[in-house]
């Protein structure tokens, strides 16, 4: 028993696996959302130079968006690991295979940082930011993930769809950081930007997350039981019940979800 308590506090304390694990899915779902979304993906590079032409409407933008578009074609080279001192020879022309993950990060994160410099005030610039947070954040390099997350927060419009992965992104540099109060503030932020799809419900449960970091399950697991009431059947719902359950395996004393507002059956029989 006393082990098994250990264990679940532990996991209390972790990212979900299967969060992690489904971080890919998220992006490719929201990153089709616009044609900015397609730009930071890069799923597919094939269309991608001729669909954020389309998007950035005067001359010096669609130029702009064309080398981005040339910048962000390292996320379309493989990566393969190799064993030590192997060459990688590229084939038919193209540039040889990275190495590693974090090498082809590093690459990305010098080809947008020139790119920024190059073409500062662009929407395209505003776009790289984004992308260029991620990559900062992947090789932990998270007060440059935090700068860059909140350069696109900055230059983005208010009703930019992506927003909320920016705060996200953030909150997650900061988190790493163990900044909670910051991260708070960011998730918190998310929550009220937040425009459906993967990320409905999420801002709230990254709030209950950072609240069990701090040490606030009651809290946490006020936030938690409101979501799959508030949100039913997103990812956060899936989420948060997960989470619900670890903590009542912890001996929390887990609240009475609310009812629903305005939905059927409401009186008795």
């Amino acid at each position: 028993m006393a082990n098994s308590e250990k264990m679940t506090q532990q996991e209390l304390k972790q990212p979900d696996a299967f969060q992690r694990a489904g971080a890919e899915a998220r992006d490719w779902l929201i990153e089709r959302q616009t044609l900015v979304i397609l730009a930071v993906g890069v799923v597919l590079v094939g269309g991608l130079v001729v669909a954020l032409i389309s998007y950035f409407s005067s001359r010096g933008e669609a130029s702009a968006a064309k080398e981005l578009g040339a910048a962000l074609e390292i996320l379309d080279r493989p990566v393969i690991a190799t064993p030590e001192g192997a060459q990688l020879t590229p084939q038919d022309g193209t540039e040889p295979p990275f190495k590693s993950a974090q090498e082809q990060d590093q690459a990305l994160v010098k080809a947008l940082t020139d790119f920024r410099a190059a073409h500062k005030g662009t929407k395209s610039a505003t776009t790289a930011a984004l992308a260029l947070g991620k990559a900062e954040y992947r090789l932990g390099n998270h007060d440059k993930a935090v700068a860059a997350f909140s350069e696109y927060l900055k230059d983005a419009a208010q009703n930019d769809p992506m927003r909320a992965a920016a705060l996200e992104g953030r909150g997650y540099a900061y988190e790493a950081q163990q900044k909670y109060d910051e991260a708070l503030a960011s998730f918190d932020e998310m929550s009220k930007v937040e425009s459906g799809g993967y990320l409905e419900g999420m801002g709230q449960y990254h709030r209950a997350r950072i609240l069990i970091l701090q040490g606030k399950k009651d809290d946490a697991a006020a936030v938690l039981v409101k979501i799959p009431v508030d949100h039913a059947g997103s990812a956060a719902a899936r989420l948060a019940s997960e989470r619900t359950a670890l903590l009542a395996a912890a001996g929390v004393k887990i609240p009475e979800p609310p009812k629903p507002t305005g939905g059927p059956g409401d009186g008795g029989a």
